[in-house]
């Protein structure tokens, strides 16, 4: 009697952190799809959703994505009024599909204002405009830019990983140490982000 094997797929949540990073780090044109809440004084929409693609940079060895932050945005202006400047951001495989990997960062945003001084702000800058070429026009700093902007850091506190369909793929939560310990980007490793504060 033939008795035909049966492949299992156990996608560990190691696996799932290295997949995740790599999603988020080597993606070919670095957007993702920001969600922020509108603020509770708004004055059509308060406490509701919004979703729009927001562009990011890998800039961070820990994990941590770089952002332009233009005061004008409804995400920069639903950020400012969260009392932690909180948002999600959400980044897909190149081709999405159900049975693909992605990915949802929620964290929080620190915004860098005009006196505030940017870590390594020369290098933010090559990382980010490296992604960007176009942002080059709207940079903080530059006077003839159409409209004010500043850098901002986005430090994720929880990340949610679905790796394709459930039988073959890691879905849930990924620990934050992992997730900040996996990532590709080395060359980065100077470059300052969020500071993990390991529990005894």
């Amino acid at each position: 009697m033939l008795v035909q094997a049966t492949l299992a797929y156990s996608e560990t949540v190691e696996d799932a952190a290295r997949l995740a990073r790599q999603l988020v780090d080597l993606s070919p044109n670095s957007v993702g799809t920001m969600a922020t809440v509108y603020p509770s004084d708004h004055e059509g929409l308060p406490g509701q959703p919004f979703a729009l693609q927001e562009y990011y940079a890998s800039c961070h060895a820990n994990g941590s994505l770089t952002l332009l932050f233009l005061p004008i945005s409804r995400h920069s202006q639903n950020i400012l009024k969260s009392p932690s400047h909180a948002a999600s951001i959400s980044i897909w495989s190149e081709r999405p599909a159900a049975n693909r990997a992605r990915v949802s960062l929620i964290g929080n945003v620190t915004i860098y204002l005009d006196d505030d001084p940017v870590p390594q702000e020369e290098d933010i800058r090559k990382c980010y405009l490296s992604k960007h070429r176009d942002a080059r026009w709207w940079l903080p700093g530059d006077e003839d830019a159409p409209h004010l902007s500043y850098w901002a850091r986005f430090d994720p506190h929880s990340i949610y990983f679905v790796g394709g369909f459930g039988d073959e793929h890691y879905i849930g939560y990924i620990p934050l140490g992992l997730y900040q310990a996996s990532g590709v980007l080395s060359d980065l490793k100077g470059i300052a982000g969020r500071v993990v504060i390991q529990a005894d």
